[in-house]
């Protein structure tokens, strides 16, 4: 009997450490997540200047006027490298703004006009759904406002939709991170400094791994411990493997150039390799995003900033 205990015992601590029993008791939905990202494909690509993108903002804005203290619009024309003029909007919504000490999350709403990735050549001049990069971060923060409601967070909580982060040129700089370059020229005040922030990115994919981005670790190391111990506490080590990866440019870059203390959660190999095989292609589609994928993260987001 002894020995059948202590069996059970190494499987339940096994468990434990993979992140199989998502034993983490938070408001967090999940399953609303999903739905919140399916609401955002359902206005198809968001790319800055069409129509889904104007709806999909609008429907931003709306959802946290029903859930923050204070909404905040950034509004901008952005004159692209090669001359066109596109329509910006940050979305940023405060829950509990009378609190001094304050955790801001960031991720982008826009989506990439062009699928560069897409095995057909006839496909890489379409823009892409966006199920995973894009909606799964806004269904990620929405959702996490609904939590909110139900639990206080114990810091001010900053939820910040930036856009135009996918709309350019990675290799060459151009016309990428544009929300979050635009919002660390324009900070709320001058002297805004959050405790912490997490830029969550490419978060809902089934199967979805998140190991320490190289820039988030070598410039906020105090945040990256934060948040990845507290995923290990929850019982997510499964998703947030204790290893260091590989750097990668995201809407965190601007804002730690800033002086913030922000870091990136991204779907990412212990390499810094996207492991997202849909990337960048037309099949970044919502069957491959997943509920659970999407509690594990929110309940870790949402027992960052709850008692």
């Amino acid at each position: 009997m002894l020995g059948f205990l202590c069996s059970l015992l190494l499987v339940a601590s096994s468990c434990e450490q993979l992140g199989l029993n998502g034993g983490a008791e938070t408001a967090f939905s999940g399953e609303a997540a999903l739905r919140y990202a399916q609401a955002q494909v359902d206005f198809g690509p968001r790319v800055p200047g069409t129509e889904g993108h104007r709806r999909a903002g609008d429907w931003i804005i709306e959802q946290m006027r029903e859930r923050a203290d204070t909404v905040i619009v950034q509004e901008w024309m952005h004159v692209t490298y090669g001359g066109d003029t596109l329509p910006m909007r940050n979305v940023f919504a405060r829950v509990r703004p009378e609190l001094q000490q304050r955790v801001l999350y960031v991720t982008h709403w826009d989506t990439r006009p062009i699928a560069e990735n897409a095995d057909r050549r006839e496909d890489r001049d379409r823009p892409i759904p966006g199920a995973n990069d894009g909606a799964s971060g806004v269904g990620l923060l929405v959702a996490l406002a609904d939590a909110l409601i139900q639990t206080p967070p114990q810091f001010g909580v900053d939820l910040l939709f930036v856009d135009g982060e996918d709309y350019g040129d990675f290799g060459a700089n151009r016309d990428v991170l544009i929300g979050s370059r635009y919002f660390a020229a324009n900070l709320p005040r001058e002297d805004y400094r959050p405790l912490f922030g997490v830029v969550w990115d490419m978060v809902g994919a089934d199967g979805a791994t998140f190991h320490q981005e190289g820039y988030s670790a070598q410039g906020a190391p105090e945040v990256v411990t934060r948040v990845w111990q507290r995923a290990a506490e929850l019982g997510y080590g499964r998703y947030f493997p204790q290893r260091v990866g590989g750097p990668i440019t995201d809407d965190h870059l601007p804002l730690l150039e800033k002086g913030l203390r922000v870091i990136d959660v991204i779907d990412i190999d212990a390499r810094g390799q996207l492991r997202y095989p849909h990337h960048h292609r037309l099949s970044d589609t919502m069957d491959k995003l997943s509920a659970r994928t999407l509690q594990a993260v929110g309940d870790v987001a949402t027992a960052l900033v709850t008692p």
